[in-house]
């Protein structure tokens, strides 16, 4: 069994899918809270906010590594969510420092919605490409051998 790049870059893409999930679990989490009253708006964006750019920082990595390996299919899959991730960041309002969340419009129902539908999306897209990252490291494995 051969050990090719493109297999690393589907481990690589693997670890960083997992922590991807767990992001997007807190996500959920953090917005159902807010949405129940449990936390306060402040300390919940000071707990998202810095969450923020390593999630899009990861995700461009092993991107970048997929362009480097020639996975062209597996990075088309993902330039969407790039694509709206840039998008989102430079749509975000104006505050002191990095981040998406503000705690004074967060409360509004339509903003809340949004990104707890938001992280509900990107929990399933991680989820399902976590699986096809296993497939993907898999097959460059059984068939680069």
């Amino acid at each position: 069994m051969a050990f090719n790049l493109a297999a690393f870059s589907y481990v690589i893409a693997l670890l960083g899918d997992a922590v991807l999930i767990f992001f997007a679990i807190f996500h959920v989490i953090a917005f159902d809270e807010l949405k129940t009253d449990y936390k306060n708006p402040i300390d919940q964006c000071n707990s998202l906010n810095p969450l923020v750019l390593p999630e899009y920082v990861l995700h461009v990595i092993f991107n970048a590594l997929f362009v480097i390996a020639g996975e062209w299919f597996s990075l088309c899959l993902n330039i969407p969510l790039i694509a709206y991730h840039i998008h989102r960041y430079r749509t975000r309002p104006v505050m002191s420092g990095p981040g998406l969340y503000d705690p004074t419009s967060i409360m509004n129902m339509d903003t809340l919605t949004k990104c707890q539908r938001e992280g509900w999306v990107k929990l399933a897209f991680y989820l399902l490409s976590f699986f096809y990252y296993l497939y993907g490291m898999i097959y460059s494995i059984i068939s680069h051998s």
